[in-house]
């Protein structure tokens, strides 16, 4: 059995507890003080029983069984003054009052959507106020302004984000939520926010209104519920003032200099605009098919408005995306269109994080400028601290660079900002490459697993599985993944792979990646 709670991981089966990747030192009876605890998490435990559990019922001192517990809490972070995880309850014992989720086996991933779902624990709330706004209600007579009321939130959670005093969940993870009967508080646990922004769209003509709702989630009550009526003209104005209005009912503390314009204008032409978000939806849809579609209507909006950084950004973007899963059709074309489109993001707006970190990943994994693209991603990290897919990207730069420790960290930081992302395979291939390359093949494969359900055509989470199992032992399972491999990519041999990724591997690293890839069975 093992017991998963915050970044901690305890397998009772090799007595051992570790944060992150690192085992934490405990001494044999703290161990078993805090398995009891753990096991026993529903009730309160009394001073007398946990001395039998432990002690096996020795005369031991209250200083002895203080000592304990004070270890214990020390292991997890926790302190007898704070008690978050460990509490004290005067005259009655000792409750561990975590949430955790308990997990027989290895970390596997690859089990039904059901079970993922049952399995999935409520996350703690950050130490800062916690926020995510859900998919607006499109109350407009036309189904297709859908877009428009998925666009409206972007731009909404944006603004929300750049407030650093702000724990604010991406919109992609939110996602999920739309078009369904929802308990607030059931969100506020699966999300892991205090609170929620629910709202709707009516687009009417030359007019928009939108409602929202801001509610606590950890109780149900109503905070702050406002209506906004605007010309489509003033559009960006209206969402300026639903951020601006949300931000001041969580903090009437917070100086008004600290609340930045929500979003930057992207652009004065509405018909631009409608292009590009409806090539962002496009975009979201993952599909070959569907990404022709965003880079089509990507090309009308900046025909429309040549200053539009965004819709540049996202054609950058669209190129990327066809990069990683196979889709490429003209790889020199795509390559020059790709420089072309994220240069001119940067020119015309270098201070939009959603700019700079879509521009920064095209330029280092399509153009392989990898200092330069980092950079940019790094600028939109810093803008936008809730930026996911921004931590996502450092954590490949800090792999590619050998500092393990330091890539899972930003992984499981990215996870925990949007942990129901559509680019969550990203984070769970990071993870488990990062495992792979530290002979945790085991975790790996249960991490890339995870990636191959979400992303079954994202190819690098089945070789990296692959890679994996070879590494292990389990060379029948690993060629059979390479057997597929090859029948995706026929001209995938260890002779051209090898070199491709030797622009972003440490030498070691390029070793051991080049060793899976014989035992797995690619030809050389």
């Amino acid at each position: 059995m093992r017991y998963l709670f915050e970044q901690y991981q305890m397998d009772c089966g090799r007595r051992e507890l570790s944060r992150d990747t690192s085992v934490v030192a405990l001494a044999p009876q703290t161990f078993d003080l805090l398995d009891y605890l753990i096991r026993n998490r529903e009730r309160v435990v009394g001073k007398d029983e946990l001395i039998t559990a432990i002690w096996n019922g020795r005369c031991v001192s209250d200083a002895a069984l203080t000592t304990r517990l004070n270890a214990a809490r020390s292991a997890i972070g926790d302190s007898g003054e704070e008690q978050r995880l460990i509490k004290t309850l005067p005259k009655k014992g000792y409750r561990f009052i975590g949430t955790v989720q308990e997990v027989r086996g290895g970390p596997t991933m690859a089990v039904a959507d059901t079970q993922r779902e049952t399995a999935k624990p409520d996350l703690l709330l950050p130490d800062k106020p916690s926020l995510a706004v859900l998919p607006f209600t499109n109350l407009s007579s036309d189904p297709e302004q859908e877009y428009f009321a998925d666009g409206m939130v972007e731009d909404i959670v944006t603004g929300l984000s750049r407030s650093k005093s702000l724990f604010v969940i991406a919109r992609q993870s939110t996602s999920i939520y739309k078009g369904k009967a929802i308990d607030i508080r059931q969100v506020g646990r699966e999300l892991g926010v205090r609170y929620v922004l629910e709202g709707s769209v009516r687009k009417s003509g030359d007019r928009v209104r939108i409602s929202g709702q801001l509610i606590e989630a950890t109780t149900g009550a109503h905070l702050w519920a406002d209506r906004f009526d605007s010309q489509l003209n003033d559009i960006f104005d209206l969402q300026d003032q639903v951020t601006s209005s949300v931000i001041g009912a969580l903090f009437p503390q917070l100086e008004r200099a600290e609340i930045e314009r929500a979003k930057r204008k992207p652009t004065e032409n509405l018909q631009a605009y409608d292009y590009y978000l409806r090539a962002l939806s496009s975009f979201y849809q993952f599909t070959r098919e569907q990404n022709v579609e965003a880079l089509k209507l990507t090309k009308l909006a900046v025909e429309i408005d040549p200053g539009l950084a965004a819709a540049y950004a996202l054609g950058a973007y669209c190129y990327l995306q066809r990069k990683i899963f196979g889709w490429t059709i003209d790889a020199n074309q795509e390559l020059n269109d790709t420089r072309r489109l994220a240069r001119r993001a940067i020119e015309l707006d270098k201070d939009d994080p959603t700019v700079l970190v879509r521009a920064g990943q095209a330029i280092a994994a399509v153009l392989y400028e990898m200092d330069d693209g980092v950079a940019l991603v790094v600028r939109a990290h810093e803008i936008d601290p809730n930026l996911a897919v921004a931590r996502y990207t450092i954590g490949w730069e800090h792999i590619r660079r050998g500092n393990i420790d330091a890539a899972l960290k930003q992984f499981h930081a990215g996870g925990r900002l949007s942990p129901m992302d559509p680019f969550l395979f990203l984070m769970q291939t990071g993870i488990a490459f990062a495992h792979f390359l530290t002979d945790r093949y085991e975790d790996g494969s249960s991490w890339a697993k995870l990636a191959v359900l979400d992303r079954p055509n994202y190819l690098n989470a089945q070789f990296i599985l692959a890679a994996c199992h070879a590494m292990s032992g389990r060379i029948e399972e690993a060629r059979l993944i390479s057997a597929r491999l090859m029948e995706a990519k026929p001209a995938l041999c260890v002779s051209t792979l090898v070199p491709k990724l030797a622009r972003f591997y440490r030498p070691e690293h390029l070793e051991k990646i080049t060793r899976a890839c014989r035992i797995m069975g690619l030809p050389p």
